[in-house]
This record gives structure tokens, sequence and C-alpha cells, in this order.
């Protein structure tokens, strides 16, 4: 029976009505995240590393890339690679962040956390979540982990050498040095998971997509 379950909905993965939905809400939420850095992007100088601030957005960006690839059945290794790592790791992040923010604020908890705080909340557990279903479609190898991974540690330094990262709760503010290297570890983690992921031999890997972009193989 579970098996037959995760059949199907491997099934309903990779169907385009199914992957057209998924593209419109990603995009939707993508404009509405760049949206939201906005202060943040209009105050960081020099505007060059713009580049590095918007970390969730850029990330369900490449995320539609993916699934605009899917629909055309194409497939890009680097693409599914940045998508999938980055993704996962600045939902998961983000969840922290406000929980953690609200745990230290001096108001009870659930007072601390305004509706906004639960959407967001929402939104990137949504993140992680596909980042993961859609992990043994991934064709991704080594050579795709450690580009991403060069770009997220490269990310990671810029944010907390220059302090561009994500604005936090004032809550947080006094252990910026912590969430540094709670970020740094984070990474780490994440990349050594998606690794895992590539290794693991799966019969959903759709290899008969032309390949698109980046071969890497």
């Amino acid at each position: 029976m579970i098996i037959e379950w995760r059949m199907k909905w491997f099934w309903l993965m990779g169907q385009r009505s199914f992957l057209a939905v998924l593209f419109v809400i990603n995009l939707l939420g993508t404009f509405y995240g760049f949206y939201w850095y906005k202060n943040q992007l209009n105050w960081t100088e020099p505007k060059y590393l713009n580049i590095f601030v918007p970390d969730s957005p850029t990330a369900s960006a490449f995320f539609c890339l993916v699934l605009l690839c899917y629909l055309f059945y194409r497939r890009s290794p680097l693409l599914e690679a940045f998508a999938s790592i980055t993704l996962f790791k600045y939902g998961i992040w983000a969840v922290i962040m406000i929980v953690w923010g609200g745990w230290l604020d001096s108001r009870p908890f659930f007072e601390s956390l305004t509706w906004q705080h639960w959407m967001l909340i929402g939104s990137h557990l949504a993140m992680a979540l596909q980042a993961l279903l859609y992990a043994p479609y991934y064709t991704y190898r080594w050579r795709e982990i450690m580009i991403v991974g060069g770009w997220m540690l490269l990310n990671d330094a810029l944010d907390y050498l220059l302090d561009i990262h994500p604005w936090l709760a004032p809550s947080l503010e006094p252990f910026d040095h912590i969430v540094g290297y709670f970020t740094l570890l984070l990474s780490l983690s994440t990349l050594l998971l998606f690794a895992i992921f590539s290794m693991l031999p799966c019969p959903y890997r759709r290899w008969e997509y032309q390949t698109w972009f980046w071969a890497g193989k």
C-alpha cells in the first residue's frame, strides 16, 4: 500500500498540470519575496552586493527555472542543485530565525509573532518541503554540489562579515555572531544532505529529458 501510494505521488509530481500549478505558486512567491526585501535592497551599499541579499526569493526563482525546464522536458543539473540546496537551506533558516526571535522576545511567544510571521513560517517550510519532495528527480552530481557550495559559503561569509544578512528580529540582534555560526553549520549540513540524496539510486530520475545549459557529467 505504501509503495503504491509513493508511486502515485511521484507520478503526480511529474505531471505537467501539477508542475504548472507549482510553477505559478512559486513565481508569485518569488515576486512577493523580492518585494519583501525592497527596503534592505535600497539600503545595501555598494549596490553590487544586492545579488547576495534576497536569499529566499533567489532560491525560489531558481526552483521556478527548474520547474520550467521540467515543463519543457529539459534538464539542468546545475539549476537543480542550486535550487534544491538553497531552497532547503533558506527555508529552514527562516523558520528557525522567526521561532528563535519569538522565543527571545520579552513578550509571550505567541504574542510576539504576527500573522506575517506565521505566513512566512508556512511558506518557508513549503520551500524546504519542495526541495525534499523532488529529490528523486534531481540529476546533479559532485561537480554541481561543489559549485553551489562555493556560492553558498561565499554568501554566508559576505552576509556576516559585511553585515548584509537578512534583517533579524531586534531580540536576535545581540546574537548576530551566533546566528552566523549557525548559518554556516546549516549550509554544511544541507550540502551533506543533498550530496547523500545524489548518491541514492532512484528509478524516478528522468534521464530521458534533454539536458540544457549544463551537462554535469
